[in-house]
């Protein structure tokens, strides 16, 4: 244990990677905070059913990957999951279509152009998965503030909008912070809902 507190604040005297690891952790706040954000239009009061569906089963398990966001109507309630999604997408078509194994094959231009192509793919599934979040969203019986009307187009375009705040919170960190930003906000997310 003695080793381990000497080897922290060996890491705390080197000002590049405190300011490294500060600038992951303020980032991974910041998350957190948004995770508690719920969607303009929707009275939180009314919540109480969305949150007794996200306790098990699949849902569940989406609501801890979100860190509770899901259950509480967060503007991140989709959370980094999408991303994910087209990260997979991506790397089966890399298996299947001769252009992506090609730009697999080109070094960095090619995983530039890949993860662009990967950031596109992840607003379209965020896109297609809003609506459904949304439609369960007003099954739930969840209340709202706003016409319903109103409340579906503010309440995809803020979702989507999440999504891509989150994936570059996660790219921000990876860049700039420390680890793999991605895999960091899922483990927060996962870490939050752990006391539940």
């Amino acid at each position: 244990m003695k080793r381990f507190i000497e080897t922290i604040k060996n890491i705390w005297k080197i000002d590049e990677l405190r300011e490294k690891i500060l600038l992951t952790l303020g980032l991974l706040l910041i998350y957190r905070l948004g995770s508690n954000v719920v969607l303009p239009g929707i009275d939180p009061e009314s919540l109480g059913n969305l949150q007794a569906q996200a306790e098990g089963g699949p849902l569940g398990l989406l609501n801890a990957f979100t860190g509770g966001a899901f259950a509480k109507a967060s503007i991140l309630a989709l959370g980094i999951m999408p991303y994910i999604s087209a990260s997979i997408v991506i790397q089966l078509l890399g298996m299947a279509v001769p252009s992506i194994q090609k730009m697999q094959k080109e070094g960095e231009s090619g995983r530039r152009k890949i993860n662009q192509i990967t950031r596109f793919l992840t607003i379209a599934i965020t896109a297609a998965q809003a609506p459904g979040y949304i439609a369960n969203l007003i099954n739930q019986g969840v209340g709202f503030t706003t016409s319903q009307s109103m409340f579906w187009v503010m309440a995809v375009t803020v979702l989507v909008a999440g999504t891509i705040f989150a994936m570059w919170l996660g790219e921000r960190i990876t860049d700039k912070g420390i680890g793999n930003g991605i895999s960091l906000l899922i483990m927060v997310g996962i870490i939050a809902s752990l006391p539940q």
